[in-house]
Order: C-alpha cells, then structure tokens, then sequence
C-alpha cells in the first residue's frame, strides 16, 4: 500500500506561496461561502467558485465534493465538510475521518501529485485543536492515494502541535 506523504506547513492557504493541485476548502453542508478557510478561498478565487459551489445544493457532513479553482494557485477546489463538535460522542470523529478520507479518495480519482488541506472543524465548528489535528494526519498518512498532502496552519499553535504529532508517527 502507498502511504500518503504529509508535511505540515504554516500559510494563509488563500495565498499559498506555491502552487499545488488542489486546495481543501472547509465547506459548510449546504456549500454557501462562509467565513474562515472558506471565507478566504472564494474571496482570491472569484465569484465563479461559489457559482459552482452553489449548483451542487449541499453535501452531506463527512463528504467532499471539487470544483475548479479558479485564481487559486490550483487545478481544483475540494470542498469537505467536518462536523460541529458537540461532544465528542456524538459520531464526531467518524464525520471528520471521513471527510478526510472523502478528501484522499478525490485526491486518487484525480490523480493529484500535490494537495493543501487545512485542519477542518477546527475553527467555528469547535473540534479540538489537539485530536482533531491527529485525526487528519493519521486519516491522510493511511490513504491509498499516492498524494503529497501539505497540511495548512494558520498559527503557530496549531503548527506546533500538527508537527508534534507529525514526529511521534
């Protein structure tokens, strides 16, 4: 099996300072541009990603579904959707590995060499920082895509413990 190779950046993924296949955008269920990642993604993309974000009528949480990327510097936009934190057994973990492992499955459909993913739910949704962190590397480390995933912080406390956990795997 090919292990997915992870690296953990820290960058505005709006404005990354390289170019990669694709970009993960942290969608909301009924893919209407919100704030934070997704906030950030439609801005530099232009109105047509949310034209087409919009004609899909939603997705459900734990799911991904791609567009184009418009003035990305990408080929495509994959859009997953984490789930709200409630409190940890509400099928949380389950939502937000899949929508990791949704992630992957399109990075291998799409034959994508390079992708950026930021960590979902961890912003508005509420997801612990710590476990939710763990949760993308060891989904991403564990698929069969053969994709090199650069995993996007935005801060440094969340650089620094993405990297902790990068090390200890």
């Amino acid at each position: 099996m090919i292990l997915s190779k992870v690296t953990v950046i820290r960058a505005d993924i709006a404005n990354l300072p390289f170019r990669v296949d694709a970009i993960v955008n942290a969608a909301n269920n009924k893919l209407i541009p919100g704030s934070g990642v997704d906030g950030a993604l439609n801005s530099k993309a232009g109105p047509n990603l949310k034209k087409d974000m919009l004609a899909f009528n939603g997705t459900p949480t734990g799911t991904a579904v791609y567009t184009n990327a418009y003035n990305l510097k990408a080929d495509y936009v994959i859009h997953a959707v984490g789930p709200r934190y409630v409190d940890g057994h509400s099928g949380e973990e389950a939502l937000l590995t899949s929508a990791y492992n949704a992630v992957m499955v399109w990075a291998k459909r799409l034959k994508l060499w390079t992708i950026a993913v930021p960590f979902l739910s961890t912003g508005v949704y509420g997801y612990p920082l710590y476990e939710a962190i763990w949760i993308a590397i060891e989904t991403i480390k564990k698929s069969d895509a053969d994709t090199e995933a650069f995993l996007v912080a935005f801060d440094s406390r969340t650089e620094e413990i993405a990297k902790s956990i990068l090390e200890e795997n």
